[in-house]
């Protein structure tokens, strides 16, 4: 137990047992004492036996002092008697000359400067001037505040200079609202009065609960693979995966689509394997590239189902059907595409009836489910591969059980009739977007998704749009550009959600028509 004595505090036990008639004939100096023989010593020992005579009138009517860390101390002056004295005062000594040294160091620190140290990295020069660039070419991004209300979604509040406006989302990746269900909310709500809020450790270290045993299973079975596997977000399931699978196979090759999600390409890039990229969604390119490759190579052939930026859908039957003839494996991103397709929700897969041609499915439970965190479906040994030796696994807290609660809850919904009702609608609601908006003139990119994507193709009219919307409006749509589209091909990406309404739907479109004009765009002729 720490003693409020500075000094005593930084002995063992034993020296201070050692010494405990000592410490006990200097009771009368320092008040802080009274505390020792709580845990210096047994019932039978001297400093006990001081304690225990000595007068309450001498204990409770002393001077109180506040502890030093100083060799002043005047309780620390009693101690030339004690065999420990010299070690003490060795040690105060030490931390004075550390202490000194720290303040010095702290000192220099401040004092650096590139005048006075030319020879030394600016490091915050170098920072500001990378954000500096970012800010003059329009592509640095300034986060919205936006609170959104279970209630009132879609529509939420920004929050800009200490004030709130009421404003319609209309770029949210919560796209069926699940996020906001009262069965979904229910289900989180009771796991956290029930388990707590976290989850107390790695999956291997206390980690592990029948929450997450149960939502790997219902993973598995909605894809319907062997097994499934949880992380922390899909951005990490992507890149664990991808790295982990390409460093352990011998003379591993991959080959990842130009359009691929920033997680695949770092997965990819981390392995340090050769990879070869072949062109979007381009089936035929792919297999031009696979022909070069030795039969015995291992392949893993990374693409998305759908992808988030343009809203393209691949052709999964030709894609899977032509890594297969070439010896590889499919490793495919369905992040947009989970409780958005297919019968239960299962993505594209299940929607073109392709589920057993997948062998790697990587999926989120953070945009149509509403909560948060990924994971990948496969074959149990590809599973139980990736969780024996994937450090993005292994080394990272697991979701908490409120998440995995919630997260069960809402693929249950996803396949429920009420599921199959929100789908439905959330398609009737994209498919309404796009045809006004292209009726209206504007550039909308080819999208046979729920995504609409609008070309604009410069990044500070992008943004300028946006704002207009936002101040003028009340319609918070994001911009998007690079690094996250390239530099030329800035748009907007518009999110119908099944709880917009039609007259919502078409004040987007007025307020668009308005906010584009103005910012000195053209709209097409039909």
């Amino acid at each position: 137990m720490l003693l409020k004595c500075r000094y005593l505090s930084q002995f063992s036990m034993s020296e201070l047992k050692k010494n405990a008639v000592s410490i006990s004939s200097a009771m009368d100096r320092c008040p802080f004492m009274m505390h020792a023989h709580r845990t210096l010593t047994s019932t039978s020992n001297p400093l006990d036996n001081s304690i225990r005579h000595c007068p309450k009138s001498e204990i409770y009517n002393r001077v109180p002092f506040n502890c030093t860390d100083t060799i002043d101390c005047p309780f620390f002056k009693q101690f030339e008697n004690l065999k420990m004295y010299k070690s003490i005062r060795k040690r105060s000594e030490h931390d004075l000359v550390d202490h000194d040294l720290r303040q010095r160091l702290n000192v220099h620190r401040h004092k650096r400067t590139p005048h006075e140290n030319p020879n030394l990295f600016d490091y915050e020069h170098f920072f500001n001037s990378k954000i500096d660039e970012k800010k003059k070419d329009g592509s640095y991004r300034y986060f919205k505040k936006v609170i959104r209300y279970a209630e009132t979604f879609p529509k939420v509040q920004e929050y800009a200079q200490d004030k709130a406006k009421d404003v319609t989302i209309w770029c949210s990746n919560d796209y069926l609202g699940l996020g906001r269900h009262p069965y979904v909310q229910s289900k989180l709500t009771e796991a956290v009065w029930k388990y707590g809020a976290g989850s107390g450790g790695t999956r291997n270290i206390s980690g592990s609960s029948p929450l997450h045993y149960k939502l790997e299973e219902e993973l598995a079975r909605l894809h319907q693979k062997e097994s499934a596997l949880l992380f922390t977000s899909c951005y990490v399931a992507n890149d664990t995966t991808l790295y982990t699978l390409a460093r352990m196979l011998p003379k591993c090759h991959i080959l990842s689509d130009a359009g691929n999600h920033a997680s695949m390409i770092q997965g990819i890039r981390n392995s340090g394997i050769p990879k070869t990229v072949f062109k979007h969604n381009d089936y035929e390119h792919l297999e031009s590239l696979l022909k070069k490759l030795p039969n015995d190579t291992p392949k893993i052939v990374a693409f998305e189902s759908v992808h988030s930026m343009d809203g393209s859908i691949c052709d999964l039957h030709r894609m899977c059907d032509i890594t297969h003839k070439y010896g590889g494996i499919t490793f495919i991103d369905e992040v947009h595409a989970v409780g958005l397709y297919g019968e239960n929700g299962a993505g594209i897969g299940e929607r073109d009836s392709a589920l057993d041609k997948m062998d790697i499915i990587t999926g989120t439970l953070g945009k149509a489910f509403g909560n948060i965190g990924g994971y990948i479906a496969a074959s149990s040994n590809l599973i139980d591969t990736v969780r024996s030796f994937g450090s993005g696994f292994i080394f990272t807290t697991s979701l908490p059980p409120s998440v995995l609660a919630g997260s069960l809850a809402s693929i249950e919904i996803s396949k429920s009739d009420e599921g199959r009702e929100l789908r439905a609608k959330h398609q009737l609601y994209a498919h309404i977007v796009k045809e006004k908006l292209i009726r209206a003139g504007f550039p909308v990119m080819n999208s046979p998704s729920h995504i609409v994507p609008v070309m604009v193709g410069d990044v500070k009219a992008a943004g300028e749009i946006c704002d207009r919307l936002l101040n003028n409006h009340g319609i918070y749509i994001q911009s998007i550009n690079y690094p996250t589209v390239a530099k030329g091909e800035e748009r907007l990406r518009i999110v119908p959600n099944p709880h917009h309404t039609m007259e919502m739907i078409e004040k987007l479109v007025s307020s668009l028509i308005d906010a584009w004009t103005k910012t000195g765009l053209r709209l097409n002729k039909n």
